[in-house]
């Protein structure tokens, strides 16, 4: 299929490209176009206009600083998968890299577009959530910064604002106690999970604390399992298992019983990652 006709400006600028979002309420923002291009395909979007974001200068770049990984929205997938910032002080944005879509799509693919499109079955929000991380944004009214828990609101739907554009995401950088995990599985590799775990934590002794699992493909935007954290902070795996309380419904990779057993079985491959990065 083809797009629906729509008129297509490069921005210059920040304050330009929100602008032009003011002017046209049902326009889009073109960054690495991976999500994008598909449903303007199939017309599941059809903007009057697309903004093309790529040229404004200030929106890319990985860093470490003040205790954070801050990565500009337009940094591409590639671009995190082979940063030795990303490597030493991001580890569970690495350990997730390699699972999202293809090469092709990683050369292109954003990580701004990513967590903005927000789709509940991709690999970084999920990631941003289980860090507790945040996103800065900037519309009409000014810059803010929102938190990972707050960002999230539902089946493609975020905090961000009609006018707003989402501008970095920030995580806080791991440390010599960090342990992270990630497993996903999918019909082959590249596709969308049926079922993910992102996850987080730090070392205690012998054990585990401050755990954050946050699943993907469950719900209608990526999940934490506030009952398996506390079970397995206390080492109880089979504990962390049965407080699993997903309540996945029906699709067409899985019925919702099938996610909630494959959730179990995740819970259970992470839950070794975090153990086995023990000193």
């Amino acid at each position: 299929m083809k797009p629906a006709p729509f008129a297509y400006k490069k921005a210059r600028s920040l304050d330009e490209a929100i602008a032009l979002l003011g002017e046209n309420p049902d326009a889009r923002l073109l960054a690495g176009g991976q999500s994008l291009m598909a449903t303007l395909n199939m017309r599941l979007s059809a903007p009057s206009l697309l903004i093309d974001i790529n040229g404004i200068g200030g929106l890319g770049g990985i860093a470490h600083k003040s205790g954070a990984v801050e990565i500009g929205a337009l940094a591409r997938h590639t671009d995190a998968e082979r940063s030795a910032t990303i490597a030493q002080h991001a580890p569970l944005i690495a350990r997730a890299m390699p699972f999202i879509g293809h090469p092709a799509i990683r050369n292109r693919g954003t990580l701004g577009g990513s967590i903005a499109f927000a789709d509940p079955a991709a690999e970084l929000p999920a990631c941003l959530l289980a860090l507790d991380g945040e996103v800065d944004a900037q519309g009409p009214k000014g810059k803010r910064t929102i938190k990972a828990g707050d960002y999230f609101k539902g089946l493609y739907e975020t905090a961000l604002g009609p006018q707003e554009i989402l501008t970095a995401i920030r995580l806080p950088a791991a440390s010599a106690d960090t342990r992270v995990g990630f497993a996903e599985l999918a019909r082959r590799h590249g596709d969308y999970a049926i079922v993910g775990l992102a996850a987080s934590a730090r070392a205690d002794g012998k054990g585990l604390k401050d755990v954050r699992l946050a699943y993907f493909g469950v719900g209608n935007t990526p999940l934490r399992a506030a009952g398996s954290e506390a079970a397995l902070a206390r080492g109880d795996i089979d504990g962390a298992v049965a407080a699993l309380d997903l309540d996945p419904h029906d699709d067409i990779q899985a019925t919702g019983a099938v996610k909630k057993h494959l959730a179990g079985v995740l819970l259970r491959r992470v839950a070794a990652q975090l153990m086995e990065q023990r000193p």
